[in-house]
């Protein structure tokens, strides 16, 4: 792992003295913060490392999960499974309350319940 490293560092020299970093956008000046402003300060660096390595908070991670299932809904043609997957959607979307509650979930609510207004399902079988 130590030569990836070296070959990278070594790669990035070359580039520097060959001037391609030169003239970036916005070179010379800070980088924006990126950090969330109603994140306590004790917590933002812990926060920070934490999004850096890949980590994503439970309550992201359900949203994306529901807005998958509403997608999949979306494009489901087979009678049965609409109807499986409405059930999967309502039954995420009330864990997702149970467990983390506030707006995300509210917006993935309505946003299923235009899906499923626009659904159709044949009950005659």
């Amino acid at each position: 792992m130590k030569i990836l490293a070296e070959l990278a560092e070594r790669a990035i020299i070359e580039a520097q003295l060959r001037g391609e970093f030169d003239g970036l956008e916005g070179q010379g000046r800070p980088l924006p913060d990126q950090s969330d402003p109603f994140m306590p300060e004790a917590l933002r660096m812990a926060y920070k490392v934490l999004k850096n390595s890949g980590y994503v908070p439970e309550a992201i991670q359900s949203q994306r999960e529901i807005r998958a299932l509403i997608e999949c809904l979306e494009n489901e043609t087979d009678e049965s499974r609409k109807m499986r997957q409405i059930q999967k959607v309502q039954l995420f979307l009330a864990r997702a309350k149970i467990r983390h509650g506030g707006l995300l979930q509210e917006e993935n609510e309505a946003y299923f319940q235009k899906v499923v207004a626009r659904t159709t399902l044949n009950t005659t079988s």
